[in-house]
């Protein structure tokens, strides 16, 4: 068994590695302004609308673009919870300090981007966007494990801000807006960064802790969901969004947790032992489980969407 660190220990011993990984993102990172990615423009096409708030056929989006972006959107939405779970576990001390309040200003962009496009091109009913948007804040977002310290929330934030890259990234392909696709390159670009300060750190936890950083990892990717579960009409656009290929089991698996495993090198790692062995092991059996699920959800996929092609069904704004 690998010696146990408290959570103040792990702190003490990754803040270097902290540091490093802070100055490598500020020498990465490329300031941008949400205001540049916004074509204000096309708020000049509804002046003359006066108090009229919004009618469907003013949205150039397509459903799923819809669904994909009122999702992302809430989810960034969050900010404030997301902030509060990592100071906490984090500290605001040193370099684990100034990356919180670094963090945490990159991704305010990321709403502000959203929604003032949104608003701006009448892509989505501002009125039920900013309702969800009240009904989501007040909820929050807090940890599904009360114990999840350090290790957990560094396990946790590689995989979702991978994941978020990948949506992110796919929602602007199927906007058919190159505007669109434009900013949600850009927000997905900070995803990337971000995921690669806390995969960095978690890596640097398999060396330092490996049996206790390992059962972290096996208990987010065994729980996993993304953080805007509770948010409205979640599951209804959770199956659009998996539907059409924004953001599916096939993805979570090939683009998110089979190439950050790779990265940590979890099955070819000789230092883990006792229980480490035995979550590496769960591990393996949980992906050959989700390998099954992938296949299960694409042939029922294929069947659905054969079934909307022979209807004639198509995305439609």
């Amino acid at each position: 068994m690998s010696k146990e660190y408290t959570q103040l220990q792990l702190l003490h011993e990754l803040q270097p590695v902290a540091e490093v990984n802070l100055n490598r993102h500020l020498a990465q990172a490329r300031d941008w302004h949400p205001h540049d990615y916004v074509p204000w423009d096309q708020g000049r096409n509804f002046a003359h609308l006066g108090g009229e708030d919004w009618a469907p056929e003013q949205s150039k989006l397509n459903e799923v673009a819809k669904a994909a972006m009122f999702t992302n959107l809430l989810t960034e939405d969050n900010l404030p919870s997301y902030h509060r779970e990592i100071a906490d576990n984090f500290s605001m001390d040193g370099a684990w300090g100034t990356w919180v309040g670094r963090w945490t200003a990159e991704e305010n962009r990321h709403g502000i981007v959203m929604r003032d496009y949104l608003v701006v091109t009448r892509g989505i009913d501002p009125v039920a966007l900013e309702n969800a948007r009240m009904a989501h804040m007040t909820n929050g977002f807090a940890s599904p494990d009360a114990d999840a310290g350090l290790l957990h929330s560094v396990a946790y934030v590689t995989f979702q801000e991978l994941a978020t890259r990948v949506s992110h990234r796919n929602t602007g392909k199927i906007c058919n807006d190159p505007i669109a696709d434009r900013m949600l390159q850009r927000v997905a670009a900070d995803e990337n960064l971000h995921m690669t300060f806390y995969r960095n750190i978690c890596g640097a936890a398999l060396d330092l802790a490996p049996d206790q950083t390992i059962a972290a990892i096996h208990r987010v990717l065994t729980n996993f969901q993304m953080p805007g579960a509770e948010m409205p009409n979640f599951r209804r656009n959770a199956v659009m969004i998996a539907k059409y290929g924004i953001y599916d089991l096939r993805q979570h698996l090939e683009e998110v947790v089979r190439p950050v495993l790779k990265k940590w090198n979890i099955f070819e790692r000789t230092d883990f032992t006792g229980l480490g062995e035995k979550y590496r092991e769960e591990l393996a059996t949980y992906l050959e489980e989700l390998e099954r699920q992938t296949l299960k959800f694409e042939e029922s996929r294929d069947r659905a969407l054969a079934r909307d092609a022979a209807r004639g069904k198509k995305l439609t704004p």
